[in-house]
């Protein structure tokens, strides 16, 4: 057998060709084109500015965010954080990020779970459970989103008072004023249990790591489950033990014309949430289908022969493979919902862009209350893809 050698320079890397400050060489014209491009859009940006100082000066409209130190005098109805109507401008605007986070994380996750499911639904092989699968999608994407709110608050609305509230289960109440439940009064040792069980999750991870890590080395699977027993369930308690084991359920009750004790719901919070996620959930289980019918047909034939259960066979084989297509359309549904909130503004749901309105309203300073919209939203919507393209590079497969 003949052996041919390779001559080890014809490896190496071409030279690099030096630069020459002529118009000739494409790295100048390369460089000169982008700082053009580059000028033009500062200069337009400084143009903007001035003109628009300019403008307000002309007028007499005080511009800055030193409004946000001042008294609100803005009642809301719903806060994570103490709020009173003496509160600033600031906190006011808090209180309206945080509304905006509650219904944007419970929305993206109640949207999944329920349009992973119709997805799943629309290929199942009992025909009247994938035809309702797909009358459901084929509806509920043809309604525009603010009439599904508007039809969401107004059931709600039509609900008996609080006298004659629903009592499906227990403490829970139904009524027009809301959904009242049961709650834990909260108290120092539940905030010390959250974080152990916080820590005890990031133990749980590192342990899981160095478990692949060493089974990849020598092939002899380890067991890690103990451990995340033991940090994840034995530690909180240990802690919430030690502080005294406090556990206060405090029921709601009909006191007068209205309820008191538990937690609310407000129909405001309920319609919106409910309307966004039956809403998202059908777009996503459009790409939950699609995806799971881009893997190829051999690997259910492949599984079936080796005797797996179809379900088995969904969330071992066929998902995590869909996952790589399902993932970036996913990325701009999580998006849309989060921007669809906005639309709360039509039901009395208070979130950052009601608030930032009757805010400008107020204090006349428009630009900064749209400025602060724009940025509260940037924010979230950039945070959303970093990690969505995180998780898609994770699970992406990777060429050995």
């Amino acid at each position: 057998m003949s052996q041919t050698t390779v001559d080890p320079r014809s490896l190496r890397a071409p030279p690099r060709r030096p630069l020459r400050l002529s118009w000739a060489d494409e790295r100048i014209r390369a460089i000169v084109w982008q700082v053009l491009i580059v000028g033009a859009v500062v200069a337009l940006i400084w143009w903007l500015a001035r003109n628009t100082a300019h403008n307000l000066a002309v007028r007499r409209i005080a511009t800055g965010f030193s409004f946000l130190q001042r008294e609100a005098g803005l009642p809301i109805g719903e806060h994570l954080i103490d709020y009173s109507p003496t509160s600033t401008y600031l906190r006011a605007l808090i209180v309206g990020v945080l509304n905006t986070l509650k219904i944007a994380v419970v929305g993206v996750l109640l949207a999944t779970i329920l349009g992973t499911l119709i997805g799943v639904a629309r290929l199942s092989k009992n025909w009247l459970l994938s035809k309702v699968a797909a009358v459901y999608v084929e509806v509920i994407r043809d309604v525009p989103l603010l009439l599904q709110l508007l039809f969401w608050y107004t059931i709600l609305q039509g609900l008996p008072g609080p006298r004659q509230a629903l009592n499906p289960v227990g403490s829970v109440f139904l009524s027009n004023r809301g959904l009242k439940l049961p709650w834990v009064q909260w108290q120092d040792a539940h905030t010390w249990a959250v974080l152990a069980f916080l820590l005890g999750g990031i133990g749980t991870w590192y342990l899981a790591r160095r478990a692949r890590r060493a089974q990849m080395a020598d092939g002899q699977p380890r067991r890690v489950w103990p451990a995340a027993l033991g940090l994840l369930v034995l530690f909180p308690v240990a802690v919430w033990a030690a502080l005294g084991a406090p556990w206060t359920v405090d029921a709601p009750a009909l006191r007068g014309f209205n309820f008191v004790g538990g937690t609310t719901i407000s129909p405001e919070y309920f319609a919106l949430l409910v309307g966004l996620v039956t809403y998202t959930a059908a777009f996503i289980a459009e790409i939950v289908r699609a995806g799971i019918q881009s893997v190829s047909q051999g690997q259910w034939e492949a599984a079936q022969a080796l005797g797996l259960r179809p379900g088995l066979v969904l969330r071992r084989i066929i998902l995590p493979q869909a996952l790589r297509v399902i993932i970036p359309p996913m990325t701009s549904q999580y998006l849309n919902l989060t921007k669809n909130s906005s639309l709360a503004v039509a039901i009395g749901y208070q979130d950052i862009v009601s608030i930032a309105n009757t805010t400008l309203n107020q204090t006349g300073q428009a630009i900064e209350g749209i400025a602060i919209i724009m940025l509260v939203y940037l924010t979230i919507s950039l945070s959303i893809s970093l990690f969505m393209n995180w998780y898609n590079t994770r699970i992406a497969l990777v060429e050995r």
